[in-house]
């Protein structure tokens, strides 16, 4: 997936308990200032700022690539693929909760000399919720945008496919196939569901999640998504967040409405300083409208 990334950066990895996880950061100029003899300065001893993408067929940390190099100059960013998605490992298993909270956590540690400001997305940013509560020494604020369990209030998101169906062998590889390793596939749902506005898609986007989709067993940890088998009760948990939170929402975004982030937000506002609306976006503001984003972001750090 290098080959999508914003010029400057490169990609580094570390080792987790589940295999290697590929992150990307800055590596080359304008980012990493050279210091004497031409080396590249250490830019671990600036403020971490790590960016953590969405799950669905082909995620990757491209998502986060058109926000990042804004604040390049000032943070040491941190872009990794999650376990099962990216170029990160892909191990065949049965994907849960506990790989991403554990794993997550391993990269912070390895990764942050100092308590970290994350910037995540939908499923994810609930994961970053839940592990804040238990490791609050980690984290130093948290920018989220539409953070869902997908099962907040006992309400599903909704899987668009039945059990029987996603857990049957050959149907769900020929489901993964048909929905995510095609383009035409790809970029329906990015323009029908992930999108607000269909014609904000590019090809450079299609080809990023259909790169990432395409990788060897990326199947695994995009099934156990569908399959709902990493969804929760939200709720449950956000009221014991004592880390200091923001929250954005697209207002058009599907699967997660924003009456629902409003809902989310209402049950703990000592934590959870701010909800901002982002009109004309869905799910993934910081992908389609990217700019805004970007001065949210810069106004709110």
């Amino acid at each position: 997936m290098l080959q999508f990334q914003p010029p400057g950066f490169g990609h580094k990895i570390i080792h987790t308990s589940l295999g290697a996880m590929v992150y990307y950061t800055q590596t080359n100029a304008p980012w990493a200032m050279s210091g004497l003899g031409g080396a590249i300065a250490d830019t671990e001893n600036i403020r971490p700022l790590l960016f953590l993408h969405n799950f669905g067929g082909g995620a990757s940390a491209y998502e986060w690539s058109k926000v990042y190099p804004a604040f390049a100059s000032n943070y040491h960013i941190l872009a990794p693929d999650l376990i099962g998605w990216g170029e990160s490992a892909h191990p065949v298993r049965d994907y849960k909760i506990r790989d991403y909270l554990s794993t997550i956590a391993e990269f912070i540690i390895q990764t942050c000399r100092q308590p970290v400001t994350v910037v995540a997305s939908s499923l994810t940013a609930a994961f970053a919720i839940r592990l804040a509560i238990v490791q609050p020494n980690l984290f130093k604020a948290l920018f989220l945008v539409s953070p869902s369990g997908f099962d907040d209030f006992g309400e599903g998101a909704g899987r668009r496919l039945p059990l029987s169906v996603i857990n049957t062998p050959v149907l769900d590889n020929f489901i993964y196939m048909l929905g995510a390793e095609n383009e035409i596939a790809v970029r329906n749902f990015l323009q029908s569901f992930l999108f607000a506005k269909s014609q904000r898609v590019s090809q450079e986007m299609v080809e990023a999640y259909l790169t990432s989709a395409q990788q060897p067993n990326a199947k695994f940890a995009a099934l156990a998504f569908l399959r709902g088998d990493l969804y929760f009760d939200l709720s449950l948990y956000i009221q014991q967040l004592t880390i200091p939170t923001m929250m954005f929402w697209g207002e058009k975004a599907q699967f997660t409405n924003i009456k629902l982030g409003r809902r989310l937000a209402n049950l703990n506002p000592r934590a959870i300083q701010d909800f901002y609306a982002i009109a004309d976006a869905g799910i993934l503001p910081h992908l389609e409208i990217p700019e805004v984003f970007i001065g949210l972001l810069q106004r709110f750090l």
